[in-house]
């Protein structure tokens, strides 16, 4: 009875988000202040429904029920509790289900968040996210239902979780990462009800900007948790390997970054109107195009659901809906649009519009290698795969110049920022940058790495020049108590976000530059040295755990005679199907990994080790967690929190009509 009254609920949500997609946005046009009242009332009702429906999967796991097919194909008896909740969306039908109840979360925040907007405006936004909630409740239910029943004949115990997801990973990974991709559902409705209204001014930049935001801060830390929990659970110790499925969040979150940067533009200073609403649809496109790869079937990776074709053509069909609708839209509105204000060479908006090209044109590179391999498999040109070596051919050069951007871009002024004036700024973090960077690869063991070197440079020139901003906005002020009081929040938001790139530019680079792995053959009593540090492998004995065997290493690592870590490596096979998994032993610190994963057996009790010592990993997902950080705080600066009713007032003054097509 319980799955089908989710079922039930996910019915009538399907139905609330149809009136919430026509009713509103009717009203909007035909003056009716009833109807487009409706739409915070919908919305909430949509959300309630399918938080119900989602709910009653929940308790499905928890009870074991198997008569469900989700059920059963995806839980078993023995697999722990904490394991069987998130393993509602550990496949297809249910995280399908966790994108929709997240799609409804963030169109009830909106609804409450939105009071003060003018009503056409609040019911056009939450009328375009009612018909993106149409299209994926159509899909769950007529393609992907999670409450499908396996009557009569229901199985007495189900076929277990996929080993690779039964980890702390799958509980907040797929969440955040999902609060991201549909996060950006909110700055494309924005977007989209700004091209509807023929009103093409910046007051939509103000009202969307604290949200894109926010989807941008989860987007960044749900990327760096995947980063995080690829790297020790599958263990091979690596942290990116430009998979397509992780290409696939990552484009959205280069056009994310872009959309953020340019729409601090359109508000401040009107300009890039058009192209900002061009980006707010390409971050959103593009997110749809995530969950068409994922879900397709067209890609074979460790993150995809393998699934029917048919449901990959619907959510192809939808994708094209979306993408085309919204390019026609604004090719019929967007002519209309000019922009009286200008700005010269030194300007903050010239380095934001170069900030722009750059992110873009890394996104279409990424794309590009991303889809070709499919593009030429359909085509019949054979199978081809494009790897690391293509991407970080153009991703690392490219991604070094918009890190200098970083730096000399919050220096700048809007209109014009005088030559002398920048120079003189960017004088001393040049100079310690330059010193920094030459000096730092002296002190690593080893050959001089030019490599090293930019990095250093271009991580502390971002610093350095955060320092000097800062002196200057406190170079006139009484005290500097009295100064920093005086600033905004998103001053310190953008520069901890620069500095968090920073801290990710040296993880990024001494990982890849100075990590040390060896794989060997081991037995118990045997030992071996990599990087100054010792390890032994003291023993292997065998350990059973909730729903598995495990064969289970003790390595002892010891440095300059002390010992700093014992490791606890394990080869576990699972009691279902008799998977075979690797549970990496890793102490962590705050400048090196120590990492130990066993390989296969051999004969003679002998076992394929691999070891690495990883220096300075750690900073890849701290930088990450400050960039997120950062995106996250930037919601409680008092000039952008959500619309107050005297912004709301003050940008419907503003407004420019567009002439209809």
């Amino acid at each position: 009875m319980i799955p089908e009254l989710g079922h039930f609920a996910l019915v009538l949500s399907l139905g609330l988000s149809l009136l919430l997609s026509v009713l509103p946005l009717s009203g909007s046009f035909n003056g009716r202040a009833l109807w487009m009242s409706t739409a915070p009332s919908l919305a909430t009702g949509s959300f309630v429904f399918v938080a119900l429906a989602f709910v009653c999967l929940s308790y499905s796991f928890a009870i074991d029920d198997f008569s469900v097919a989700y059920v059963a194909s995806n839980s078993n008896s023995l697999l722990p509790w904490y394991y069987k909740l998130s393993a509602v969306w550990g496949g297809h039908e249910g995280s399908l289900l966790l994108w929709v109840l997240i799609l409804t979360v963030w169109t009830w925040a909106v609804a409450l968040k939105s009071a003060h907007m003018p009503i056409e405006m609040r019911a056009r936004v939450l009328a375009v996210m009612g018909m993106v909630a149409v299209g994926f409740l159509s899909f769950t239910l007529f393609t992907s239902n999670p409450f499908d029943r396996l009557l009569p004949g229901a199985p007495v115990e189900g076929s277990d979780l996929n080993p690779l997801l039964q980890d702390f990973g799958l509980i907040i990974h797929p969440p955040m990462l999902y609060m991201g991709y549909v996060g950006f559902s909110v700055s494309f409705a924005f977007a989209i009800a700004t091209l509807i209204s023929g009103r093409l001014d910046s007051a939509w930049a103000r009202w969307s900007r604290p949200w894109t935001n926010l989807a941008w801060a989860f987007l960044t830390v749900g990327i760096a948790l995947g980063s995080w929990w690829a790297y020790y659970e599958l263990g091979w110790g690596g942290w990116w390997f430009w998979d397509p499925v992780e290409n696939a969040s990552f484009m959205p979150w280069l056009a994310g970054t872009a959309l953020m940067h340019s729409l601090a533009v359109t508000e401040k200073r009107g300009v890039f109107k058009s192209w900002t609403l061009l980006l707010a649809i390409f971050t959103f496109s593009l997110s749809l195009l995530g969950t068409f790869l994922v879900r397709s079937g067209v890609l074979t990776s460790v993150h995809a659901f393998a699934t029917d074709p048919e449901r990959g053509l619907f959510i192809l069909a939808f994708l094209l809906l979306v993408v085309g609708g919204s390019l026609t839209l604004y090719a019929l509105r967007v002519p209309a649009v000019r922009s009286s204000v200008s700005f010269l060479g030194f300007s903050r908006e010239w380095f934001l519009l170069s900030n722009n090209v750059l992110l873009v044109v890394v996104l279409f590179t990424v794309l590009l290698g991303t889809l070709y391999p499919l593009i030429a498999d359909a085509l019949g040109w054979g199978k081809l795969s494009v790897g690391p070596p293509y991407f970080n051919r153009f991703f690392i050069p490219l991604m070094g110049i918009l890190c200098v951007l970083l730096a000399v871009g919050p220096l700048t002024q809007y209109k014009r920022t005088p030559a002398a004036k920048l120079l003189s700024n960017l004088r001393w973090p040049f100079v310690g940058a330059l010193l920094l960077g030459v000096v730092t690869p002296l002190a690593a063991d080893g050959p001089y790495l030019w490599q090293a070197s930019v990095a250093v440079f271009i991580a502390s020139w971002i610093v350095f020049a955060a320092v000097q901003d800062l002196r200057t906005k406190l170079r006139h002020r009484a005290s500097w108590r009295e100064g920093l009081s005086k600033l905004p929040l998103s001053f310190f938001c953008m520069h901890l976000a620069h500095l968090g790139m920073a801290v990710t530019l040296i993880g990024v680079s001494f990982v890849s530059l100075f990590n040390e792995a060896r794989d060997v053959r081991l037995s118990p009593g045997k030992s071996l040295d990599v990087a100054g540090y010792h390890f032994e492998l003291v023993e292997m004995r065998k350990l059973r755990g909730p729903n598995y065997l495990a064969d289970e290493g003790l390595v002892v690592v010891t440095y300059g005679g002390e010992e700093v870590a014992v490791l606890l490596p394990q080869k576990r096979r699972y009691f279902s199907g008799g998977n075979l998994m690797t549970e990496a032993g890793i102490d962590a610190g705050l400048f090196r990994d120590v990492f130990v994963a066993l390989g296969e057996p051999l004969d003679n009790g002998d076992w394929a080790v691999r070891v690495q010592v990883k220096p300075f990993v750690r900073w890849i997902w701290l930088g990450a967690l400050f960039m997120g950080i950062a995106g996250l705080l930037t919601v409680w600066d008092k000039r952008y929190r959500f619309v107050t009713r005297k912004a709301a007032i003050s940008a419907e003054a503003q407004e420019v009509p567009v002439a209809a097509p």
